[in-house]
């Protein structure tokens, strides 16, 4: 037995930033893992050998016979998985050395917490560090209109999972993290540890620039159960909430709207902003 499980997929991932994901977990200074790998049947065969080059003894590899996609990949990770802790990281992404550490430690005396995050340092063109809120009534809150733990830097305790049959769910790819979380919302407290533990690499082929349009769609439906169960805390929510509405003329972006009670903001052909107030105290959140 192991305390902490981390899991990855991978699938046709360019060799340097597979090789960096995988030395980031081999170099952490918290030592008590088993890193549990999973090909979903990339038709990439480098995939297989970077990994299989590295002779550690805390990996364990898997491969598909056939394509599962993220979800139902992310789901096998769970059932292989020993550890008490799981560790979510994703195939091009680096850990800092501490990132296991500090996590354990915190989940360790925070009995009560099933899902820890961090902030994270994105890189790319531009660079800059999320900061996201960390306490778990700023982080329920934000969950319902965002999504504000990092997956590929979260680790989550198991029990939660399978106490309360929960897992991915596939009719809400590629957004399955933040529904992941949104289910949890009622059972479990979230934290963000407020340090920088975590390297996102932001690039083209990124989930979130292929697929922006399904993750889109998918956030809306995910909001959607969020309302239904958990009405008290979208009561709380729901005034602040900028709702969007996009309209569009042969599959091309037209009109953006974004609003909500005080404010409503247009956006023709995204960019050309028309700002309307609606209530005076909104100026303040303006300024």
């Amino acid at each position: 037995m192991v305390k902490v499980s981390v899991l990855t997929a991978v699938y046709n991932t360019p060799e340097q930033y597979l090789r960096e994901a995988i030395e980031s977990i081999l170099a952490q200074t918290y030592t008590d893992f088993e890193f549990v790998i999973l090909n979903d049947a990339s038709p990439d065969e480098n995939v297989e050998k970077v990994v299989k080059s590295y002779n550690d003894k805390r990996i364990r590899y898997y491969k598909n016979e056939q394509n599962l996609g993220i979800s139902l990949s992310r789901n096998k990770l769970i059932d292989l998985a020993d550890g008490e802790y799981l560790a979510v990281f994703d195939h091009d992404d680096i850990s800092l050395p501490d990132r296991l550490q500090k996590q354990v430690e915190f989940l360790d005396s925070h009995p009560d917490v099933g899902v820890v995050g961090n902030w994270h340092k994105i890189t790319g063109k531009k660079e800059r560090v999320a900061r996201y809120p960390t306490t778990d009534k700023e982080i329920k809150e934000t969950l319902t209109v965002s999504c504000c733990i990092c997956h590929s830097s979260s680790m989550i305790r198991k029990s939660v999972l399978t106490e309360n049959n929960i897992r991915y769910e596939n009719e809400y790819t590629p957004a399955e993290d933040y529904a992941l979380w949104c289910r949890l919302l009622p059972k479990t407290k979230f934290a963000n540890i407020p340090e920088v533990l975590f390297i996102y690499r932001n690039h083209e082929q990124n989930t979130s620039h292929r697929q922006q349009d399904r993750m889109w769609n998918a956030s809306v439906r995910i909001q959607n159960f969020v309302r239904r169960e958990n009405p008290e805390l979208w009561a709380v929510m729901e005034p602040q909430i900028l709702h969007i509405r996009r309209i569009k003329l042969f599959g091309i972006p037209l009109l953006t709207i974004r609003y909500n009670e005080d404010l409503e903001v247009w956006r023709l052909f995204g960019f050309l902003p028309f700002i309307r107030i609606k209530k005076r105290n909104v100026l303040k959140a303006l300024k």
